[in-house]
This record gives C-alpha cells, sequence and structure tokens, in this order.
C-alpha cells in the first residue's frame, strides 16, 4: 500500500499508542473523582496541558479539549458569538476555509449575524488592505485557517493577527488543523487556536481549542464542570496524554522533517510538468505537505479508483467536503475547470523514494489509460 492521503489522516504513531495503551490500563479513576484514582488521572492531565502549552508557547491560553477539530471551530465560532454578541454581529472569513468553518457561521449567519468574505490576492493569500476596509464597529469575528486543508497555502497568520490588535472588540479565530506539527507558528497574538492530533500521527477522537485566559465562550455541551467549565464530559485521559506525546513527537526534528517532504514534493512537481494536461495548483506559499493537481478531461473520482488498483490512495478534495467542485482551488485558480478536476496529493517525512517511483509509474498508466478512452 502506498498512502498519499496524509492530510485527511495520518497513521497512528507506535510510541502514542503505547502511552495511550499505557494510561488507559494504569489510570484507570475518572478525573472528576475526588478519591486517590481520580486525583492521579487528573494529575495525567494537568501534566499533558502543561506539555501542549509549553510545546506551542502558549501558556495564556486555556486548553479546551475536544472530540476533533470541526467541534473546536464549532465552540470557537458560535462560543464567541453567542458569547459576546452585543459588542457586534459580523463576521469575516475566506474563500479557502474548511467546512466546519462554514457550517457554524452560515448558523449564524441565519441568525442575523452578517458574513463578509476578504478578497485574496494573486498568491490565495488574504488582501489584507481588503480586511482593513471589511473591518466595522460591529466586527465581532475574524476565522481564518493557516493553512488550507486542499491547497496548502499557509496563510500570514503572524502579520493578520497583529492588525487586528488594533481593533480590541474583534477576535480572531485560526483553524490550525493542517499546520501544527508541520509548520512552525506564533499564536502570540491570536485569540483561538483549534488543531486535532489525528493530523501528526494521533489518536482520532481528541483534539483542543486554545483559547486565551481572559476570553470566555458559551459552551456547546453544557453539563457542569470538566477539565474547563467550557466543555462538559467525563475527560478522556488516554488520549489527552497520547495528544500530548504526538505533539511532542511532532515537533521533534520538525526542520529535518520539512527538508525531507520538500524534497519529496519538488520531485513531484517536476514529474507533473511532462504532462500537457496536468495544471499544477501550487506556489511558493504552499506548504510541502500537499500537492493539488488539475487534470483535463479526467474526472478525478475516477482517476481516484484508477490508483486505488495499485493499492495506491490519494483525495480528491479535503476528506470533509461535501462534493463538487473545489471552493478552495477556484478560489485559488480562478478557473470552474481546474476546480472540478482536481486532486490532493499528501506527502509525509515517512514517504519513500520507492513510494513515489511506484506512484509515478502508475499516475503514468492511469493518465495514459484515461486519456485514451
Amino acid at each position: 500500500m502506498i498512502y498519499l492521503d496524509y492530510s485527511a489522516t495520518t497513521p497512528v504513531d507506535d510510541r502514542v499508542l503505547e502511552t495511550f495503551t499505557k494510561v488507559t490500563k494504569d489510570f484507570i479513576g475518572n478525573p472528576n473523582s475526588l478519591h486517590k484514582l481520580g486525583v492521579k488521572s487528573k494529575e495525567i492531565i494537568d501534566e499533558s496541558t502543561k506539555q501542549i502549552q509549553k510545546l506551542l508557547h502558549a501558556e495564556d491560553f486555556e486548553v479546551i479539549y475536544t472530540s476533533g477539530s470541526s467541534e473546536s471551530n464549532n465552540l470557537a465560532i458560535k462560543g464567541i458569538c453567542e458569547r459576546y454578541e452585543s459588542r457586534g454581529k459580523h463576521i469575516i472569513t475566506t474563500n479557502l476555509e474548511h467546512s466546519s468553518i462554514y457550517g457554524p457561521i452560515g448558523y449564524l449567519n441565519n441568525k442575523g449575524f452578517k458574513v463578509d468574505f476578504v478578497n485574496l490576492d494573486e498568491n490565495g493569500r488574504v488582501d489584507i488592505n481588503h480586511l482593513k476596509s471589511l473591518i466595522t464597529d460591529d466586527t465581532i469575528l475574524v476565522s481564518i485557517s493557516a493553512v488550507n486543508s486542499e491547497i496548502g497555502i499557509r496563510q500570514d497568520i503572524e502579520g493578520i493577527a497583529k492588525i487586528l490588535k488594533e481593533y480590541p472588540k474583534c477576535f480572531f479565530h485560526v483553524d490550525a488543523t493542517q499546520c501544527i506539527g508541520k509548520d512552525k507558528i506564533d499564536f502570540k497574538d491570536v485569540d483561538l487556536v483549534s488543531f486535532t492530533a489525528h493530523k501528526f500521527y494521533g489518536i482520532k477522537g481528541i483534539a483542543a481549542l486554545l483559547m486565551k485566559k481572559n476570553i470566555q465562550v458559551v459552551p456547546l455541551i453544557h453539563g457542569g464542570k470538566s477539565t474547563t467549565k467550557y466543555r462538559s464530559g467525563t475527560p478522556t485521559v488516554s488520549l489527552i496524554a497520547s495528544f500530548a506525546k504526538a505533539l511532542r513527537l511532532a515537533l521533534e526534528d520538525l526542520d529535518d522533517k520539512n527538508k525531507k517532504v520538500l524534497e519529496k514534493n519538488n520531485e513531484l512537481i517536476t514529474f507533473f510538468q511532462k504532462f500537457d494536461d496536468v495544471s499544477i495548483n501550487h506556489n511558493g506559499f504552499c506548504l510541502p505537505h500537499m500537492l493539488n493537481i488539475s487534470l483535463k478531461n479526467i474526472k478525478p473520482e475516477t482517476f481516484q479508483h484508477a490508483m486505488e488498483e495499485y493499492d495506491i490512495y490519494l483525495s480528491t478534495q479535503s476528506a470533509c467536503s461535501s462534493g463538487g467542485p473545489s471552493g478552495a482551488v477556484y478560489a485559488f485558480t480562478k478557473d470552474e475547470e481546474k476546480a472540478k478536476s482536481s486532486i490532493r496529493i499528501s506527502l509525509s517525512y515517512k514517504t519513500t523514494s520507492e513510494e513515489l517511483e511506484a506512484f509515478k509509474e502508475a499516475f503514468t498508466k492511469c493518465y495514459n489509460h484515461l486519456n485514451m478512452k
């Protein structure tokens, strides 16, 4: 099997799984309980939380554990807007967001909130001047992903955050799901950050919302205090411990890992340039972990299934997309045909040269065969 869909989810690191298993067996107490077993479980959570804060230089953030980035995004967007709607009812976002951003924003739009989409420049990055022009006294939230999940465009989050500091009524939320574990990012001037473990070799079902400690949100799940008053429920000690372990391992030797990914990305770009009907939806602002291409006159689903015959797995869009043309590719290329025919190849430092050679051979066969039909 050749797996090239790491942006959808990553395989669990054995060391992370070992931590999960050990904590599950050795710390059976409910961390909300006051007896000794519960106290020991709570200590594991507290240690894990401190480790996550330290690794991300986020000591002034509260860590709210959730089930995934979709829940984190919903909690951030709905929670802020419902808590502070007396300040204003205006939201700004982009056309490069994940469906778990558009979902809660659409919900709020139906509740009377106004939504504006900031323009992108020729590189697919936020047009700063247009962003400034959109901000009004009624603007309560700006939500922008650090890295787009289909093309991999890295936004200037640090620069945007500095600008938004000039607007104290406006909160800045960053969906960092495709960024943390792959790229270094400074969240110093950001208010809320979403991310999840299964994007960096952790276990599915555990994620977090980092929230500045001076901020409050309306919870999605009510029922009393747990690790935080903003998300009720029995804390999953083993998942939280494995989350911290996965993050630590992901950030180890990050520069060396990214160098390997970049080499593989450049190799694929050179390969795809040989095909007249392959468009490469990529530029220097994209993380090398993703390479998006469009295939002229070939349906992406057809090509995806053709590659499956060679036991090679890639994606047509973000795993959570609703189907149809890619909104992100269209926003980036302004070309509807490219948006209808895009394929995402996502790489890892674990991707081998042998795997890429096998991929290129299979790609060529599938491409030639489908072009003859």
